[in-house]
């Protein structure tokens, strides 16, 4: 007598990750549609030799959306949308391989794999002067004052040249990166009056100036390692006749009155002389014409 048996294929194996956790770093600026994860190393195994049905999740609030899978049966992780490293730094990746479809009404076994990922800063942004105002509240955009100084005329200064609202200082936006700046004038250096230091942006006289014309200069801001990472900043230099006296006013003491009653911004008027309305007068003898 002879007997057939068929052996039936029970589903009682799970899906089996090579590596059930995986790290990646990844640049800042790596290109959307790059793969992060390759095929091969998140391929999920079946002893029920089942098709495998994958899906991909972020733990990580607001981080959704950035990486994904090729497909449900195609477990390659890439890059969907372009990073940014100041709106985070890292996430955790869930990936699932089922041996049955997610809406399938059959038991299913399923495995799952931890991708941690570490974004790392990349030199995206040219250096920032500073101070600086973020537009918007946008962290990678923060935009500069204009400087600005005065200098006597015929006069030579020897001294770094004191600015408003601050000395010329610029920044690497990329702080992890940090690239050390360099400092030039490239625009409104008028007969080469004035020089910056290449190291630490302070600004100094190389002559005298004649012209009570304002200078209005061009400084550039340089990252070493990358010199097409530079921006520019504008310097307004007055030129002004030397102050040697203080201003004075004419009298120590001023006497006034008002009248009860009266509006606000209503005149006030000398004491004794109720037609009169009182002046303050300063003078300066630096400017006696004036």
């Amino acid at each position: 007598l002879e007997i057939l048996v068929t052996i039936l294929n029970e589903n009682d194996n799970s899906p089996m990750f090579p590596q059930p956790n995986l790290t990646r770093d990844v640049p800042e600026d790596t290109k959307v549609d790059t793969a992060i994860v390759p095929r091969e190393e998140v391929s999920a195994s079946d002893a029920d030799l089942d098709t495998i049905y994958y899906e991909l999740t972020t733990t990580v609030q607001d981080t959704d959306g950035y990486f994904a899978i090729r497909g449900v049966n195609n477990p390659e992780i890439y890059l969907r949308k372009a990073l940014d490293y100041d709106k985070f730094n890292s996430t955790t990746l869930l990936l699932y391989a089922r041996d049955r479809p997610v809406t399938s009404p059959d038991p299913t076994n399923t495995a799952t794999a931890t991708i941690s990922i570490t974004i790392k800063q990349s030199d995206t942004r040219a250096p920032w002067f500073l101070p600086c105002t973020r537009l918007h509240n946008d962290t990678s955009v923060c935009i500069s004052s204009l400087y600005s100084g005065r200098v006597n005329i015929s006069e030579m200064s020897t001294d770094p040249l004191l600015l408003e609202p601050g000395p010329i200082y610029a920044v690497d936006p990329d702080y992890t990166i940090s690239d050390r700046i360099m400092y030039s004038i490239v625009g409104g250096n008028t007969d080469e009056v004035f020089s910056v230091d290449a190291d630490t942006g302070n600004l100094t006289m190389n002559k005298i100036v004649t012209s009570p014309d304002s200078f209005l200069l061009q400084v550039m801001a340089t990252q070493v390692s990358n010199i097409r990472k530079y921006s520019v900043a504008t310097v307004e230099i007055k030129v002004i006749n030397k102050s040697n006296f203080p201003p004075y006013f004419e009298k120590g003491v001023y006497n006034g009155m008002v009248f009860v009653g009266l509006p606000q911004r209503s005149f006030v008027y000398q004491a004794g002389d109720p037609s009169t309305p009182l002046v303050i007068t300063a003078m300066d003898q630096d400017f006696p014409d004036v």
